[in-house]
């Protein structure tokens, strides 16, 4: 979640030779976002209009944006206030979920503090708290197996600098990581230059340390450099003097890097698969695999937050509301947070003759 305090980052497509789950997914994402911020954010004052030169197995120029994450976010929370009776809790930690009984009959779901105390109840909870998302799943069930939600830390470093003059490239450049040579925000936060370059991410698998080091720039630097050397020798510069500065955050990953969406499985109940008169015991389909009543996910984003967060936002409302599904059945089983605790059943469990 922490990552949409990012200073700048890229919209555009996960090109590949063949199409993919994830290509598929973020083409359907981007043109949605897209959507979004010409509907809510001003051009300008949060996002910007480019193209961006591809190099390595998907070159090329593609069509791009580039967006500081929090102008969406902050005019998604006023589109919510302005249209819904929303209440949000800031600054509050959430440390346990449990189910209760009550009045109505329908159990509902407290979310509570560090003390116990509950600060909000509802039917339904919908766990979004990237790489945090699975302790408050696991407090839910203290039983749970942490193995059907495989979810991994994936440390990110950017490196920038006020743009002083012209940049170094007419357009973004993309291979080890994305190098944005100007990007002017009127509404960026006083805590970043309102007209900046960029260099990274770094990609640190199972690191989940914000530590911003200078091991990091040179990594972003030695990247840059097979980009625009130019512009990589004025990072070494910018970082010796002292005016290099840096964003660190930590990514939440699945372990096929594919986001995590809908209702998560009730892993107990679907390993008591009863046996059939041969003694062999069946596996339900994905789609019938035993769910925790009202408690959804949507977290699992990695590095393609941009891209999918509207489209999985807007695929959990649909499943809320029990409205049909807009993605094809194959893109809904990529996204279904149970796929990993149901591939182990099928491995585990002989199929019935």
């Amino acid at each position: 979640m922490a990552a949409s305090a990012l200073p700048v980052g890229m919209l555009s497509p996960h090109v590949t030779r063949s199409p993919t789950p994830l290509s598929r997914l973020s083409a359907i994402g981007v043109a949605l976002t897209r959507r979004e911020l010409e509907a809510l954010v001003p051009a300008g004052g949060g996002w910007q209009e480019c193209e961006v030169d591809n190099h390595g197995a998907d070159a090329g120029r593609w069509p791009a944006a580039l967006v500081r994450p929090s102008a969406l976010v902050c005019a998604w929370l006023d589109e919510a206030r302005a249209r819904t009776s929303v209440r949000g809790h800031w600054s509050c930690s959430i440390t346990q979920l449990e189910q209760a009984p009550s009045p109505w009959g329908q159990p509902m779901w407290q979310a509570k503090d560090q003390h116990g105390r509950v600060v909000a109840q509802a039917p339904v909870v919908v766990v979004a708290a990237a790489l945090g998302s699975l302790d408050l799943i696991k407090s839910s069930r203290p039983a749970s197996d942490p193995d059907g939600l495989p979810l991994r830390p994936v440390k990110g470093q950017l490196s920038l600098a006020a743009l002083q003059g012209r940049p170094f490239s007419p357009r973004p450049q993309r291979n080890q990581g994305v190098f944005v040579p100007c990007y002017e925000d009127s509404a960026m936060p006083p805590s970043w230059p309102a007209r900046v370059w960029t260099m990274g991410s770094t990609y640190d698998r199972g690191v989940d340390n914000r530590d911003i080091t200078d091991e990091a720039h040179l990594r972003n630097g030695a990247s840059l450099s097979q980009l625009n050397p130019q512009a990589a020798q004025h990072l070494e510069t910018e970082r010796l003097a002292g005016r290099l500065m840096g964003w660190a955050e930590v990514r939440c990953a699945s372990l096929d890097r594919l986001p995590l969406v809908g209702a998560l499985p009730d892993i107990q109940v679907g390993s008591q698969t009863p046996a059939t008169s041969t003694g062999k015991r069946r596996h339900p389909p994905l789609g019938n695999m035993p769910r925790r009543a009202g408690l959804y996910t949507l977290c699992a984003l990695g590095s393609r937050g941009l891209s999918l967060a509207t489209l999985c936002g807007q695929t959990l409302a649909r499943q809320l509301e029990g409205e049909p599904d807009d993605l094809d059945p194959d893109l809904m089983d990529a996204l279904d947070p149970a796929r990993f605790a149901w591939r182990r059943m099928r491995r585990q469990l002989p199929v019935a003759a």
